[in-house]
């Protein structure tokens, strides 16, 4: 007896978007955690999951990849380009460690939040609760005189959002390289692209072709999430919308930076699944962090993550 041998006049019938397999879910999750990083065919030959054995290796590693791109562009004298987003957060202080260890400065490093809190109209949130200020306070800030300049800072507002395809293909004409630094969130979005924007859609080429939305509505797991890892399980605070990239500009990095560090301890995790479905299911418009293997790139992962899911683990 399980959730597709039960689902039929349910309350979760229709439930989950209308693209998601959920046999083959279960097979995803039905591997043996030692196989997960097993290659499959359609990863790129550059992506890798690297296993972190807890959150303080994982944080490390993932703020020493950041840091270590802003060097290499430095030493090439090139200018450096982020989609960065807010969670995984451990990741800033590590790379703001490494970069004042190493006196690198972010003079040519161009930074664009994928997302942030907004209404049906687009109009973001202000104060503590934005992403804008949890930028400012994780990373911009600390860095003093090395930090990123202010009008290298894009936030996803109604008016600048759509700016991010114009501004991006000048830094490129410039010979700026494009960084996507990413979580993978239960619903399996990257930014807030979520997953039944590609029931909108005939084809994944059209489905990536698209480059931001303003307002869009977001999924009830997304706000579960956001809820129990950003709200203090406070549901009433999270907005049900807001202003994303994407997969037209995050799909187009050249190379990319990601985290899953969704342990909650007690043998307890939200991620898991989405790990899995990242890494094994397919390349689907219906499932966006199915295309983050297809870039060159690192994804960090807590081991517990790997399972094996199932509840005689616990």
């Amino acid at each position: 007896m399980d959730f597709n041998s039960t689902v039929k006049g349910s309350m979760l019938e229709g439930f989950y978007p209308a693209g998601w397999d959920m046999v083959k879910i279960d097979k995803c999750c039905s591997n043996a955690p030692e196989s997960i990083n097993d290659r499959q065919d359609y990863w790129n030959k550059d992506f890798a999951p690297v296993a972190c054995d807890n959150i303080e290796e994982f944080n490390v590693k993932m703020g020493h990849e950041i840091a270590l791109e802003i060097k290499k562009a430095n030493e090439e004298n090139r200018k450096i380009m982020f989609i960065l987003p807010v969670g995984p957060m451990g990741m800033y202080k590590w790379a703001v460690y490494f970069i004042k260890e190493w006196n690198v400065s972010c003079k040519n490093v161009y930074c664009f939040n994928m997302d942030e809190w907004a209404d049906g109209e687009g109009n973001t949130i202000t104060g503590e609760a934005s992403f804008k200020s949890a930028m400012e306070n994780a990373f911009y800030n600390p860095l003093g005189a090395l930090t990123v300049p202010e009008d290298h800072r894009n936030f996803a507002t109604k008016d600048n959002l759509p700016l991010y395809p114009e501004k991006m293909a000048k830094l490129r004409a410039e010979g700026a390289k494009l960084v996507l630094v990413y979580g993978i969130g239960r619903m399996c979005h990257i930014a807030f692209w979520e997953p039944q924007i590609g029931a909108e859609f005939n084809s994944d080429e059209e489905w990536r072709k698209q480059n931001y939305r303003i307002g869009v509505q977001l999924h009830p797991l997304t706000i579960e999430q956001n809820a129990l890892t950003s709200f203090k399980s406070r549901t009433t605070l999270v907005p049900c919308r807001a202003n994303t990239i994407g997969p037209g500009l995050m799909f187009s990095a050249d190379y990319a930076i990601g985290g899953a560090d969704g342990v909650l301890g007690r043998g307890m995790q939200w991620q898991g699944m989405s790990l899995w479905m990242t890494l094994r299911y397919g390349v689907s418009r219906h499932i966006t962090s199915t295309f983050i293997p297809t870039i060159p790139g690192k994804l960090f992962y807590l081991k517990e993550l790997a399972g094996p899911l199932c509840p005689e683990a616990n």
